[in-house]
């Protein structure tokens, strides 16, 4: 079976920018874009694919998800380095943030590497679509990312690897350890909610409530927002948790809408234009221009032999 790397970019940038001490040689950090790289090569080891995919946030996020909420992430704190370097101001730190994440680009478009990109789309909803596309059909598909949204994704083909726990999730161990099958995963998170992104929940429901109260999500099976509701109005004995739930019918269907990647929101064009960088992408190595780069960085020591090694034959065999 073909394998394919899906990696949720901005996840794992922010990841290597806020953990990754590297400095240039002159001082300024560049953890950002060098530990994305040392992630790459460590997960290309790791799955062997025959293609990777980095799919990058876009520009202000989310356009249809803030349309139907205009509070949807509000108040995140903003990323910031967990060590001092050089006494950096606020502004001087986003400033170095963002140049880290232009370079981490300029890296990737030197590599046999697909890109993605799409002004007001989330990566999420990229994902979700390549997961789906006839191109991959076959294929095991394997998503990198710490984002529990991509549970609801497994199926057959397609499995999560969460780097912060190193566990990879299948259908198997989502039912195993969440109780909810990712057929139902959308629904579920629904109920609970998701802080990070300001969708509050329904009070006292947790997935082991979930687990013990509705079970049946566990089953291999779709089950809808109505039918939770219809259980929960005819359970012989009323709960707390049971009467949660009915009166927030209207915040579940709205995390539903605002969660759920069964159906990603990309419009006709945006999946054009992410069939098309996948089908039609132009394989090359610019090895020489990475060296420059590297150079022109100050990077140090990078051991970067088996990353090469695994493009070169990325590279040979597209």
């Amino acid at each position: 079976m073909n394998r394919v790397l899906i990696i949720d970019a901005l996840n794992m940038f922010l990841r290597a920018y806020i953990v990754d001490p590297s400095l240039s040689t002159n001082g300024e950090p560049i953890g950002g874009f060098k530990g994305s790289l040392k992630i790459v090569q460590k997960l290309v080891r790791m799955t062997k694919p025959n293609e990777v995919v980095i799919v990058w946030d876009g520009p202000n996020g989310s356009q249809k998800r803030r349309s139907l909420d205009k509070n949807y992430k509000a108040g995140r704190k903003p990323i910031r380095l967990n060590r001092n370097v050089k006494a950096l101001t606020e502004n001087e730190e986003m400033q170095n943030r963002v140049w880290q994440q232009r370079r981490a680009i300029e890296y990737f478009n030197e590599m046999p590497i697909v890109q993605v990109m799409l002004p007001e789309v989330e990566a999420d909803d990229v994902i979700s679509y390549l997961t789906r596309m006839p191109y991959y059909d076959g294929w095991q598909k394997v998503i990198v990312s710490n984002d529990k949204d991509f549970y609801q994704l497994c199926d057959d083909e397609t499995v999560v690897y969460r780097p912060t726990s190193d566990i990879i999730y299948n259908k198997k161990t989502i039912v195993e350890e969440l109780g909810v099958h990712p057929r139902n995963m959308a629904l579920a998170r629904a109920l609970v909610g998701d802080a990070s992104d300001n969708l509050p929940g329904i009070k006292s429901v947790g997935f082991k409530t979930i687990q013990r109260r509705l079970g049946f999500l566990a089953a291999d099976k779709d089950y809808t927002i109505d039918e939770v509701i219809s259980y929960c109005e005819k359970v012989d004995k009323k709960l707390k948790f049971h009467e949660n739930i009915l009166a927030g019918q209207d915040t579940i269907a709205h995390n539903y809408k605002m969660m759920q990647l069964y159906s990603p929101m990309l419009s006709p064009q945006s999946k054009d234009f992410v069939r098309n960088a996948v089908e039609n992408f132009e394989c090359n190595f610019n090895k020489i221009e990475i060296m420059k780069k590297m150079r022109d960085d100050g990077f140090g020591e990078l051991n970067w032999k088996d990353l090469e090694l695994h493009l070169n034959k990325i590279n040979s065999e597209r």
